[in-house]
C-alpha cells in the first residue's frame, strides 16, 4: 500500500517537466501529472464476466510564450526536455490569447488541508465479487424480477500532482468504491429495466450489497404495465436521481465560460433572483469525504466554500482564472482539471432541502407525474429551452399510482426555477445531489 501512496516519482517529474519547459524556452509552464488505478469485477446470472485491473499515468504540460500557449499530453515520459521542446514550438505559432497565463500567485493555496478522501482498504477481487454477487442475488430474489441485467464492484484511487513555474507544487489522492446493478421484469415486449448504484470514498461507507440489490429489483418491478398519459399541463415530481440534473443545468449555465461566450441564458442574471425566494444552492470542494472534494483546483487556487443562489438570487459565476480575466473579475479556485487546458466546473454541488417531506408535497397535487428516469439531453442552454424523454408513475389526487413511459416533460429552464420546490429528503450520494423537487406547470406530453 505504501508504494501505491507514494506520488514522489511523479512530484519529481512534474518538477523535472516545469524546468525543462523554462529551459525551452517557455515564459511560464505548468503541470499535470495523474495517476489512476483500478480494479473491478462485473457478474450476470451469478457468474464472473470480467474482472479488470488497470494502472497508468498521464501527464499534460502546459507552456505559454508571451501571451500564446500549447498543450502536450503523454502517457509515458522518457524525455522531458524533448516533450518541453515539441509544447514551446507549439505555443510559438498558436494565436495569441489576451486572458492566457497561470493563475495570479496571490490566489494559489498555501497550505493544504485534508479532507479525509483517501481510504487505505485495498479490497481484492475475490472481496468485489462476492460483493457484486451477493448484490445481484438480492435482486433476483425481488419477486417479479425475471432475470438479471448484471451487477458490478470496483475500487479506484486517483492522484494527481500539479506543478508551476511561480512556485506552486501540490498533490492530493482519492479513493473511489462503487457498487451497482440492474434487473429486469416481465417478458418479450413486456420487459422493464432498472438499476441502482452507490459510489463513496470509503468502504466502509457503502450500503450492503444485499440492500442496493433489493432496491434495484423494486424499483424494476414498479415499473412493469407501464402506460401513456394524456398531453397536457401538470405538476412533475423529480426523483432525487434525477433533480440533481436541474442543478446540473444551473451549473452549465453559470460557467464562466459560457457567459463570456454569451451561450447562456441567464448571462445577465448576475444579481437578480432566478428561484424562489427560499433557494439556497452552494458548491462545497471542503466537504469530508465529498467525491468531488479537493484542496487546490487545477490552477492551485484556493478552493472555498461558494454560495450560488442565496434566496434564491445568484450570487456568482463559476470562474477559473482565464475565464476571470476575460469577464474583468477573480478566479474562485473552479478550474477542473484531469488534464488538459482549465475550464470552468462545480465540485460538490448542492441544493439545500426544504421543510416537507416528499409526501407531503405530492399530497397536495391533484394530477402530475413522478419522474424517476430522464432520457436525452434536451436542453438548450442558450435559450433555455427543455424538453426530456421521462418515465415513472402518475400522481393522481395526492397519490403515486401506475407506471408511465414514453412521455415527454417539457417547459423553460428559467420557469422550472422560478417553480422549483425542494423536498427536505437531501442524501449525500454523487458530486451533485439534491432532494426530491416538485415542478409545477410542465407539459406532460403523451398520446
Amino acid at each position: 500500500m505504501t508504494e501505491i501512496l507514494d506520488q514522489s516519482d511523479l512530484t519529481d517529474r512534474a518538477a523535472r517537466l516545469v524546468e525543462a519547459a523554462r529551459k525551452a524556452g517557455a515564459d511560464a509552464a505548468d503541470t499535470i501529472c495523474v495517476r489512476g488505478i483500478s480494479l473491478g469485477v462485473e457478474v450476470r446470472l451469478g457468474k464472473i464476466e470480467e474482472t479488470r485491473r488497470a494502472e497508468g499515468d498521464d501527464f499534460t504540460l502546459r507552456v505559454f510564450v508571451g501571451k500564446r500557449s500549447a498543450t502536450v499530453s503523454a502517457n509515458v515520459l522518457t524525455d522531458p526536455a524533448e516533450f518541453a521542446e515539441r509544447a514551446v514550438a507549439m505555443a510559438k505559432v498558436a494565436p495569441e490569447d489576451p486572458y492566457a497565463g497561470l493563475a495570479d500567485p496571490d490566489r494559489l493555496v498555501r497550505d493544504i488541508p485534508d479532507y479525509d478522501l483517501l481510504d487505505p482498504t485495498i479490497p481484492s477481487a475475490a472481496e468485489l465479487t462476492e460483493a457484486a454477487l451477493a448484490l445481484e442475488d438480492a435482486a433476483r430474489a425481488v419477486p417479479g424480477v425475471t432475470n438479471s441485467g448484471g451487477a458490478a464492484a470496483g475500487w479506484s484511487l486517483g492522484g494527481l500532482v500539479l506543478a508551476t513555474s511561480h512556485g506552486f507544487a501540490g498533490s492530493y489522492l482519492t479513493s473511489r468504491f462503487s457498487q451497482s446493478g440492474s434487473a429486469i421484469a416481465g417478458e418479450g415486449t413486456g420487459m422493464e429495466r432498472d438499476y441502482e448504484a452507490e459510489t463513496k470514498v470509503y468502504w466502509s461507507e457503502l450500503r450492503p450489497p444485499a440492500e442496493i440489490g433489493r432496491q434495484a429489483g423494486e424499483r424494476t418491478v414498479r415499473r412493469l404495465n407501464p402506460q401513456k398519459v394524456q398531453t397536457g399541463t401538470g405538476t412533475v415530481v423529480y426523483d432525487p436521481r434525477v433533480s440533481v440534473g436541474l442543478v446540473g443545468h444551473l451549473a452549465g449555465a453559470i460557467s464562466g465560460a459560457a457567459i463570456a461566450r454569451k451561450t447562456s441564458f441567464l448571462r445577465t442574471k448576475l444579481g437578480e433572483r432566478i428561484f424562489g425566494e427560499t433557494i439556497q444552492i452552494d458548491d462545497d470542494p471542503t466537504r469530508a469525504r465529498g467525491l468531488s472534494s479537493h484542496a487546490f483546483d487545477g490552477e492551485g487556487v484556493a478552493c472555498t466554500p461558494l454560495q450560488l443562489v442565496k434566496d434564491g438570487v445568484l450570487q456568482t459565476w463559476l470562474l477559473d482564472s482565464a475565464t476571470a480575466r476575460e469577464l474583468g473579475l477573480v478566479t474562485n479556485g473552479r478550474a477542473a482539471r484531469g488534464g488538459g487546458n482549465p475550464s470552468p466546473g462545480s465540485t460538490n454541488l448542492t441544493l439545500r432541502p426544504g421543510p416537507d417531506a416528499p409526501e407531503e408535497l405530492i399530497g397536495a397535487i391533484s394530477y402530475g407525474v413522478y419522474v424517476t428516469e430522464l432520457i436525452g439531453h434536451g436542453v438548450n442552454l442558450l435559450t433555455g429551452d427543455y424538453s426530456r424523454g421521462a418515465a415513472g408513475f402518475v400522481i393522481r389526487n395526492g397519490k403515486v399510482e401506475e407506471p408511465v413511459s414514453e412521455i415527454t416533460i417539457a417547459g423553460n429552464v428559467g420557469d422550472i426555477f422560478q417553480r422549483l420546490v425542494p423536498a427536505s429528503d437531501l442524501v449525500y450520494r454523487f458530486s451533485v445531489n439534491a432532494p426530491t423537487v416538485v415542478v409545477e406547470g410542465l407539459t406532460i406530453a403523451g398520446r
